[in-house]
This record gives C-alpha cells, structure tokens and sequence, in this order.
C-alpha cells in the first residue's frame, strides 16, 4: 500500500461511510482498479480510517452530543443488537467478506429497496431524535445488524430502519450518523486490538504515518459528505442512490463473473 491508495481509499471512506451505497462495495472496485494486495495492515487500514469519519459527525453534531443523557442511553440501546450479533456470528461474517459476488448481490438487491422507499413510508411522525423512544432505538438497532452482510451499507440499514419506525428522512439519517460513532468506535477498537495484541504486530513509522494521512482525509471528506447527503436527501429522496447502488452492484457482479479477482478489503 503506498501513498496514492492511501489518498483514494479514505476519499472513498469519507464519501461513502455515511451514504447508502457501501463502503466496502467502493472498495472493491478500488482496490481491484490499484492493484492492492490484501493483508493485515491494509485490513486495519480499511476500518481504522472510520475514526476520522467519526470524528467528523462529532464535529457537525458537536452541540448534539451534549444536550441530555437520554441521547447517550438511546445510542447504546441502539447499539446493543449488533454488539451482540458480532460477537456471536463473527466467523460467519468473517465468511461472507471473502465473498466479492454476496456484495455485489446485495448492493443490487439494497438498490432496488431504495427505489421505493420514499413511497413506502412518506408519513412520519418522528421528526427530531429527542422524540424517538428507546424501543424505536432498539428497533433501529435490529436493523443495523443487517450491515453485517457486506454491501447492504450500514447507514442504508439504518436510515430505512428509522423511517420504517416514522422517523422522517432527516430524522433517520441524523440518527445514523450517531450511532456510527459507538458502532465504528467499537470496530476500530477491536480491529487494533487483534492487530497488536492477538496478532502481535507492531506498528512501522510508515505505518503510522499512513494510518494519520487517512484519517484526516477521511474527516475532511466525511464533512462534505454528511452536509451535502442531508441536504439533497431531504430535497430529492432515495431514488438516485437506489439507482447508483444498482449499477455499483451490476459492475461488480459483471466482473466476478468475468473471471476479475476482486478482493474483499
């Protein structure tokens, strides 16, 4: 991994993480396109980068964060469902990783959902996250377990999750941008802990130096990104992501049915 795919995959990071299109189905496709060969560093490198796109909706919803202690007990809640689908099914997660076509699959499939999904719940009641109770936290929670399986997008399993629940499309992208913070958090913890600990790595300068520039891109762009994404959702909708996941989706399929080694990062 040099410098030049360390540029691209945190743009990518940054512009993706927060969106309903799959970071990892743009990961594929670029690192298919670089040429990156896949190993432990470029693994942690891949989700340790998420802390700069955290940091970013810390910023954005700097106030937020600090309003009530309800907002923190509504985020663990939330969090919950997946802290425990991880820890239980992680092998079996691990297993649909490797697989290049499931995300392909599922990007397709996600984008089809999107195309609907302003029809299907166009009445909300819920318009601020102060007003969602903790069993609609816990509810939208469930549905984030869905990201589990590559390429349905964590923010895409959220987003529809809360609107499902009769949160409005502001609402439900706010509150997955939160619950990115304890989700991505505790991923990048336990990525860096295997990579030290359970793994026994250490750290090179370059490494390091590697790991800084990602994340201040990623920040960087993820401020873009989140402004922009809420702007444009609340104006036009679902539908162009739902379009854009399907042709994402059908590239990749094509190419693994091709025969293009493309690799899971």
């Amino acid at each position: 991994m040099n410098i030049l795919h360390v540029i691209v995959l945190a743009i990518i990071e940054g512009l993706t993480e927060f969106l309903p299109v799959s970071s990892t189905g743009h990961m594929i496709i670029a690192s298919s396109v670089m040429g990156i060969q896949s190993d432990d560093f470029v693994k942690l490198f891949t989700i340790a980068i998420q802390l700069g796109a955290i940091l970013s909706v810390v910023v954005l919803y700097f106030k937020r964060f600090f309003q009530s202690i309800n907002f923190y007990y509504k985020l663990v809640v939330a969090f919950i469902p997946a802290a425990i689908f991880g820890l239980l099914f992680s092998k079996k997660i691990d297993a649909l990783l490797e697989s290049a076509l499931t995300v392909g699959i599922t990007l397709f499939i996600g984008g089809i959902i999107l195309l609907f999904v302003d029809k299907w719940f166009n009445k909300p009641d819920i318009k601020e996250e102060k007003e969602i109770s903790y069993l609609t936290a816990l509810k939208i929670g469930f549905f984030q377990c869905l990201a589990m399986i590559p390429g349905t997008s964590r923010s895409a399993a959220t987003i529809v999750g809360g609107m499902s629940q009769k949160l409005s499309r502001k609402a439900a992208a706010e509150f997955s941008f939160f619950l990115a913070v304890p989700t991505m958090f505790a991923a990048t913890a336990k990525k860096l802990y295997d990579f030290i600990y359970k793994d026994g790595h250490v750290f090179t300068g370059e490494e390091i130096k590697l790991l800084a520039i990602g994340n201040i891109i990623a920040f960087l762009v993820a401020l873009l990104a989140i402004k922009t994404f809420i702007t444009f959702l609340e104006r036009r909708g679902f539908q162009l992501f739902g379009w854009y996941r399907i042709l994402v989706g059908g590239v990749i399929i094509i190419l693994y049915l091709s025969g293009h080694n493309l690799q899971v990062i």
